[in-house]
């Protein structure tokens, strides 16, 4: 790339670059300090390790793409492994001031500079050689910087990276798709509020698989168990969960893993019918259950207006077993709330 030389803030380029190192370093302090203020993630500011991305999307392969012009703000991370600079390539120490500064005066000269190298995974650039060019150049705010560009395959998709902590949902994901073989369509309708939901719903699948060919008596490979999981479980049960309003504030994923779980937990079955739907319906309408992304989870009920001197009568209420669900009257039964609107306790299971 040949830069064009800057404009002179004094007219004397050595005390130009100087006051241009002296900024760029006051910014990465002021911004530290404003992520501390805004109590944001420690991580948010760190520059994205390539090794560490790549590990958890999973190398499938790389291409060379030649010489072309990227934007700067795509540029998110570093091969190297040192930490001279943050994630918005502001240095973090003054370790690096002398060589900043004579790569910042000739560009300020109008020296030819040459193009940097850097490896691209999805939307993201990594910077392997050039990391101070990168730096001067979003200090003079520069746009755009020529790049040779290598770019690498993976078998999960870079989307959503931001941060060093979203690393966790990528590795996670990327276990759960070398368990469970299904299209890229598919795919993008599996996604969690809590990493560890990738790991739970692959053991959910391979559970499902042992036992359709326990039931049908054929052995299937991972690829076909999880086609039909997909079509024959999932895709179907998350419609009945949106129709039965058990989707909860998370993901389709989120919901169907949960209400699988508590399903077995509360009635002891891995089928899916209306009983089974009216059933989960009137547990998960009580006031003691709240669904969200992270789960089922059991409300006090205290929080629902349950006094804690209650009396014995409402206590025996709160008690009741699901079975006296069972001896309720058809009227009862037609009740759209479920459970959460008679005095039967069908909750407190």
């Amino acid at each position: 790339m040949v830069a064009t030389a800057m404009p002179a803030d004094t007219g004397f380029p050595l005390a130009d670059v100087e006051n241009d190192f002296q900024r760029a370093r006051r910014r990465q302090v002021l911004a530290r300090l404003s992520q501390r203020l805004r109590r944001e993630p420690d991580d948010v500011n760190l520059i994205l390790p390539f090794d560490e991305v790549v590990a958890a999307l999973g190398m499938t392969g790389e291409r060379k793409l030649g010489l072309q012009v990227i934007k700067l703000d795509t540029v998110v991370g570093t091969v190297d492994s040192s930490r001279d600079f943050d994630r918005r390539f502001r240095p973090t120490s003054s370790r690096v001031r002398e060589r900043w500064e004579r790569l910042a005066l000739a560009q300020r000269r109008g020296e030819s500079i040459p193009p940097i190298d850097v490896y691209r995974v999805g939307d993201l650039h990594f910077v392997s050689d050039g990391h101070h060019r990168v730096s001067i150049a979003l200090a003079m705010g520069q746009k755009t910087i020529d790049a040779y560009v290598t770019e690498i395959l993976t078998a999960v998709p870079a989307r959503g990276i931001r941060r060093r902590g979203d690393l966790l949902f990528k590795n996670y994901e990327r276990l759960f798709r070398s368990r469970v073989k299904l299209t890229p369509q598919a795919y993008t309708k599996i996604t969690f509020s809590d990493p560890w939901g990738y790991a739970e719903l692959g053991e959910a699948v391979e559970a499902w698989g042992f036992r359709l060919m326990q039931h049908e008596h054929k052995f299937y490979d991972r690829a076909e168990v999880s086609r039909r999981w997909f079509t024959e479980e999932f895709t179907p049960v998350v419609r009945l969960l949106h129709a039965a309003d058990l989707v909860g504030s998370g993901t389709d994923a989120d919901a169907y893993l949960t209400i699988a779980r508590e399903r077995y937990r509360l009635i002891r079955t891995h089928e899916w019918n209306d009983e089974v739907i009216e059933e989960l319906q009137r547990q998960f309408r009580s006031p003691r259950w709240h669904i969200r992304g992270s789960g089922a989870v059991a409300m006090s009920p205290v929080k629902h207006g349950a006094a804690p001197g209650r009396n014995d009568s409402t206590a025996a209420d709160q008690d009741a077993s699901p079975a006296a669900d069972q001896d309720a009257s058809p009227a009862a039964d037609q009740d759209p709330r479920g459970a959460a609107g008679q005095d039967g306790g069908a909750a407190a299971d």
